[in-house]
């Protein structure tokens, strides 16, 4: 249902996101990302790596780190793609906020919520 290929929209070294190989119904669940969950005072060690662009907040005293595909899904203000939080699962489900066309990248709100225009850290240098 999906793949990882060069994104034209993704900046960076790697340049991926996660693309749709055929057409998606709006409310498909797409991937089920597992997470590793720890807590919030250890997040100051993960802002000094790579890996702290791949990191949500996940319930009020946890951070985790997103795995799979999860974190490759790139962001846009007017997504076409959600996610849930699956805490007894430990995964982020990622679901077809709108049908999305076969070839057309997937992408989610940094935010959390559809709706949510908030400036994101990398939009406000």
């Amino acid at each position: 249902m999906i793949e990882i290929k060069k994104s034209p929209t993704s900046e960076g070294e790697f340049n991926r996101g996660v693309f749709a190989t055929h057409d998606i119904a709006k409310g498909t669940l797409i991937h089920e990302a597992p997470v590793l969950p720890y807590p919030n005072e250890q997040h100051q060690l993960i802002e000094h790596t790579v890996l702290a662009d791949y990191v949500f907040e996940y319930g009020e005293n946890h951070c985790a780190i997103i795995l799979g595909y999860g974190m490759l899904f790139n962001h846009a203000y007017e997504p076409n793609a959600t996610y849930e939080i699956n805490f007894d699962k430990h995964t982020f489900d990622y679901y077809a906020y709108t049908d999305i066309k076969a070839g057309d990248e997937i992408f989610i709100n940094y935010n959390g919520d559809v709706d949510d225009k908030e400036l994101l850290w990398f939009h406000r240098k």
